[in-house]
């Protein structure tokens, strides 16, 4: 559950981020100030820690997936095949 919250608040601070440097980039129309960079590589950052918590979460086993279309891939998961047809 902690990882779950360590990746909510990851992905919340790059969206931050993004528009924080947004609100950068338009202020800072024409002048040579640093932000901008600064925000971008606060969002690098951010991104690959969020990247690594994901990796790091499927790895341990902590992830999973639910897509319907990831059953075939683990058949363990899946229901037990139930034949309707009488002999």
């Amino acid at each position: 559950m902690l990882l779950k919250v360590i990746i909510v608040i990851l992905f919340i601070g790059v969206i931050a981020s993004l528009f924080g440097g947004l609100n950068f980039l338009v202020k800072d129309m024409g002048n040579s100030s640093k932000r901008l960079l600064y925000a971008l590589g606060i969002r690098i950052g951010l991104a690959g820690l969020l990247i690594g918590c994901v990796i790091y979460g499927t790895y341990s086993g902590q992830l999973n997936s639910t897509a319907p279309w990831d059953r075939q891939l683990h058949p363990e998961n899946a229901a037990p095949y139930q034949s309707t047809s009488k002999n």
